[in-house]
């Protein structure tokens, strides 16, 4: 198979060899790809390599040999966001989601624009928490794994005033008792906080490290037991924070209750 001029955003780049690189890539029409840019490591080569860094938006050619593409050229169609600190992290754990759950070459419907719309919101410098929550819910309904939001498993309306968890094949589930993890956090979300993701409206500022919490677990299922180097980082990191009603606070750790 050829690519010829095919658009796509670069998910993943890594040193390979002495002069190359493996990609992969994020294709308009092909889905998730893998391929070998060679050669690409020289000094007469900084600006190819410089539009093969993870978040790029690129136009490529390339001819497929076995599982992996070979690279015959790319450019960039426009400029990657510069992002620093908490928004860079976001980036690395949106591509990190994207590569862990879409499949080679199975071009699922709407994951290209689902990208592309997550990359700019981060460079416009949206709220963390609530784009991450809105692409975590939009990646789970293009895969396949949605489930309705505004009732629980059992078809009832989601009560408001109600705490429900997420069951990631039947979808909310209320709840009568707080589930508490080790760090003493509730394992639960609001049924508001439910119905405002369902009717894409920004939730209360205290709904948001709940949501965050019940959709992990969603994503730890499909991801299969294995997590992602990014909720690793931020364990690491010691950023994990209780959420606060004082609206200050909570755009200071807006980003650290969005992708931990």
């Amino acid at each position: 198979m050829r690519y010829d001029a095919e658009a796509a955003y670069v998910l993943h780049a890594r040193p390979w060899r002495e002069t190359s690189v493996l990609l992969e890539l994020l294709t308009e029409h092909h889905g998730r790809i893998g391929l070998v840019a060679r050669g690409v490591q020289g000094p007469k080569r900084h600006v190819l390599r410089a539009a093969l860094q993870p978040l790029q938006h690129i136009r490529f050619d390339g001819v497929q040999r076995g599982e992996l593409a070979q690279l015959r050229g790319a450019e960039a169609i426009d400029a990657a966001p510069r992002l620093s600190s908490d928004a860079a992290l976001a980036g690395f754990y949106v591509s990190e989601l994207m590569l862990r759950l879409a499949p080679r070459q199975d071009p699922y419907s709407g994951l290209y624009e689902l990208y592309g719309q997550v990359r700019e919101r981060l460079r416009a410098g949206a709220a963390l928490a609530w784009t991450l929550r809105r692409f975590e819910r939009d990646l789970i309904e293009a895969l396949g794994f949605g489930f309705d939001l505004s009732h629980d498993g059992d078809g009832a309306p989601v009560d408001p005033a109600a705490r429900y968890r997420l069951d990631p094949e039947h979808g909310p589930r209320r709840v009568l008792s707080e589930r508490i993890d080790g760090g003493g956090r509730s394992r639960t979300a609001t049924g508001r906080a439910l119905l405002a993701l369902a009717g894409d409206r920004t939730p209360e500022a205290d709904d948001l490290a709940g949501l965050r919490r019940v959709l992990r677990e969603v994503l730890a299922h499909h991801l299969g037991g294995r997590g992602l180097k990014s909720w690793e980082l931020m364990s690491e990191l010691g950023r994990i924070a209780a959420p606060t009603r004082s609206a200050q606070a909570s755009s200071a750790t807006d980003a650290d209750d969005s992708v931990s």
